[in-house]
């Protein structure tokens, strides 16, 4: 597996694609880290986080990272809230497990 790399010009649908295709897990992305509404697809990152004015920038991470620490960088990095769930999405993953994890839960 390769490196997975976020930058703020990225759309939620394409975030969530490319995440499916790297770990397997299905990602889950709010306008607030709250995670209270859920992102239009067509949105990027960009957009969202000009209403929370978080610093943008780029992440890549790696198959080994925990799902609670992608979220937190998600969270502090772009100012908007992420859950990772199981490959079915029936099921939020556990903040302990790596993301290679995740997917095949």
């Amino acid at each position: 597996m390769a490196d997975f790399r976020v930058d703020g010009r990225m759309k939620v649908k394409t975030l969530k694609a490319n995440f499916k295709k790297e770990f397997g897990a299905t990602l889950r992305v709010y306008t607030t880290v709250n995670c209270k509404a859920v992102a239009d697809d067509d949105a990027t990152l960009s957009a969202l986080m000009a209403k929370t004015g978080a610093k943008g920038g780029e992440l890549t991470v790696g198959a080994q990272t925990r799902v609670g620490n992608f979220e937190k960088k998600i969270n502090d990095l772009y100012g908007i809230g992420v859950q990772v769930a199981n490959s079915s999405d029936t099921k939020l993953s556990k903040d302990d497990i790596t993301l290679a994890a995740a997917g095949k839960e």
